[in-house]
């Protein structure tokens, strides 16, 4: 399967961004903490050199807290600042402010000197699409100030938001990029719901999933769907055929209903019922 999307409206949001940029004294980044690396866009790296980072890895609850810990200390040893945070909860955000004061000390201690008194400061929320933005800036401001979906591409223009006399908030759309380097990063943006499902193949997208699973985090996918621990080598088919059973995913006439079962998989794995599980680690 070619993992690729990038409608029109992405485009038109790149360019919104570079324009907007020169206004900008911190971009802050929400990444996937299941994905931390695939959910990155490179060209926010780009857009923002020279500019303070805060990379925040929102969804950390969904996340392996042991790999939640190695991708923060990645990320700080890289010279952004960092922050594991839960948009939906609130978790993490109080701690927002204070990294915003220090990751800008030099912008504020310039203003200071050149007599500029409460300027706030202009911060860009980016990252790729239904990584949480929206989520994020509503929690943040204590009110729904943005629109709000589960699916990706709800925000589709920029917006303005004052949250204090100390910081101001450039909503942007969530972008990805035209090509992915690897078919692998595509796959992983596709399995935590950054793209269109319906441009996807359901059941090769669990298949690939299962296979992490049992590499990785084998107990908790068996435990997940009852099926016996005995020591056996299953591979992502036999798993599959389980969940059908399991779960009593049948066509008529007692056929499986493979992609009933690639879509209950899915789901539980992006609602963090399957565990707090991460699809990469730190190298």
């Amino acid at each position: 399967m070619n993992y690729q999307w990038y409608p029109g409206h992405m485009t038109k949001a790149k360019r919104m961004m570079q324009e907007n940029i020169s206004l900008i004294d911190l971009v802050i980044e929400l990444v996937d903490a299941r994905a931390p690396l695939s959910s990155r866009n490179p060209d926010i790296d780009e857009l923002g050199k020279h500019k303070s980072r805060l990379i925040l890895l929102n969804k950390s609850d969904l996340a392996d807290p042991g790999l939640n810990q190695r991708w923060m200390s990645f990320f700080k040893e890289k010279g952004f600042y960092v922050l594991e945070v839960n948009a939906k909860t609130g978790q993490g955000l109080k701690a927002i402010q204070g990294m915003v004061r220090e990751a800008c000390k030099e912008k504020i201690e310039r203003d200071r000197k050149r007599g500029i008194k409460n300027r706030p400061v202009r911060a860009i929320v980016v990252g790729i699409p239904n990584v949480g933005k929206s989520t994020f800036i509503n929690s943040f401001a204590g009110k729904a100030c943005t629109k709000t979906g589960n699916k990706p591409g709800v925000t589709k223009g920029k917006q303005w938001i004052r949250l204090n006399k100390e910081l101001e908030l450039l909503d942007t759309p969530g972008i990805l990029w035209p090509k992915f380097e690897s078919e692998e990063v595509g796959r992983k943006l596709a399995m935590i719901g950054s793209m269109n499902d319906e441009i996807l193949q359901m059941t090769e997208l669990a298949e690939a999933l299962v296979t992490y699973l049992l590499s990785h985090y084998r107990r908790a996918l068996l435990d997940r769907y009852q099926i016996e621990e005995d020591g056996q080598s299953y591979t992502a088919q036999e798993v599959m055929e389980a969940v059908c059973e399991n779960r009593k995913c049948y066509k008529k006439g007692q056929e499986p209903d493979y992609e009933k079962a690639a879509a209950l998989v899915i789901d539980d794995f992006r609602s963090g019922r399957i565990g707090q599980i991460t699809l990469e680690e730190p190298v």
